[in-house]
């Protein structure tokens, strides 16, 4: 699977590993996070949600991107569920338990991710896109 997610995403991560949900790929810093050109098509064929790509921020402690074509988005523009799985990992590797992230999509969004024991509390700033109402009959 691994040369397929590479062929996918044109670059060899330096890990790759299996979630629940998605895959998650680690590159070496945030200029390659940027410069992925990923093939959607490849992706769409996986056997998941999605693919997580992140590194080491040159400004924040980490970035990603998210690619979920198989569920018709190919890249999402902020995604707090993929942060459930880059927090805890991001959180071993500065042995800290606060993390400030930058999701580097064209819109893209800044986020703070706090690991406590095994929750992953994300915050940050947001804009209302859509007001409404539910009536249950």
């Amino acid at each position: 699977m691994s040369t397929f997610i590479n062929e996918a995403l044109s670059k060899k991560p330096k890990y790759l590993f299996r979630g629940k949900d998605d895959y998650l790929a680690i590159f070496e810093n945030e200029a390659v996070v940027k410069s992925i050109t990923p093939d959607f098509i490849k992706l769409a064929s996986l056997n998941c949600r999605g693919v997580i790509i992140s590194a080491i921020g040159d400004k924040f402690d980490f970035v990603s991107r998210f690619f979920a074509p198989q569920t018709g988005i190919n890249e999402d523009p902020v995604t707090g569920s993929a942060h459930t799985m880059l927090t805890p990992y991001w959180a071993k590797q500065f042995d800290k338990e606060d993390l400030e992230a930058h999701q580097l999509s064209k819109r893209g969004g800044k986020l703070n991710c706090r690991l406590a024991s095994d929750r992953v509390f994300i915050s940050g700033d947001s804009i209302i896109y859509f007001e409404g109402t539910i009536s249950i009959v």
